[in-house]
C-alpha cells in the first residue's frame, strides 16, 4: 500500500477513535507493519518522565529487551539527543548500534515532537537492507505530526 493511502488510515485511527491513547499508537503500529513490507518492527519510544531515558510504549514485531533506552545510546538514544532523522542502511555498520534480533538489517528513526520539544519518536527496524528513503522520512514526520495532536 502507497504511503499517501495509508495516511487517512492513520488520521482515522488516531483521531476518530475513542481507544487509549496507547491502543491508537498500537494500532498504527499494526497498520505500518501490515500494510508495508520493510517495516518489521514498528514501535513508539517516549521520554521517561524527568529521566535522561526513553520508554518503549507500543510496538508491534518480535519481542525486546530494549524498553529503556538511555539518551544517547543506540540509535534511538542518539535521535533523543540530536533531534534528527536518522536512517540506518547498514545496521553492522554503525558502532552504536544495539541489536535487536540478528535479523534486522536496517533502522530509522524519526522524533516526536510536541510544542517544539522532542517528546518521543518513532522506530522501525526492517530484515530488509537498506530499504527506508526519503519517502519514508516524509510519511514518519507526517505520523508523527498527527500523533502530537492527540497527546
Amino acid at each position: 500500500m502507497l504511503f499517501k493511502d495509508l495516511k487517512p488510515k492513520v488520521v482515522d485511527i488516531l483521531h476518530t477513535n475513542s481507544n487509549s491513547i496507547t491502543d491508537r499508537l498500537h494500532a498504527v503500529c499494526q497498520l505500518l507493519s501490515d500494510n508495508i513490507e520493510y517495516y518489521d518492527w514498528v514501535g513508539f519510544y517516549f521520554k521517561n518522565g524527568d529521566k535522561e531515558e526513553l520508554k518503549l510504549k507500543t510496538y508491534v514485531g518480535e519481542e525486546t529487551d530494549h524498553v529503556i533506552i538511555p539518551f544517547g545510546k543506540g540509535i534511538c538514544g542518539q535521535v533523543a539527543v540530536s533531534n534528527e532523522n536518522f536512517i540506518v542502511p547498514d545496521v553492522q555498520a554503525q558502532d552504536n548500534y544495539i541489536a535487536c534480533s540478528f535479523k534486522v538489517k536496517s533502522e530509522i528513526v524519526v522524533p516526536l515532537f510536541k510544542d517544539g520539544e522532542n517528546i518521543g519518536q518513532i522506530d522501525i527496524d526492517s530484515e530488509t537492507p537498506d530499504p527506508f528513503t526519503d519517502k519514508d522520512e516524509r510519511f514518519l514526520e507526517f505520523v508523527n505530526l498527527e500523533v502530537a495532536k492527540i497527546l
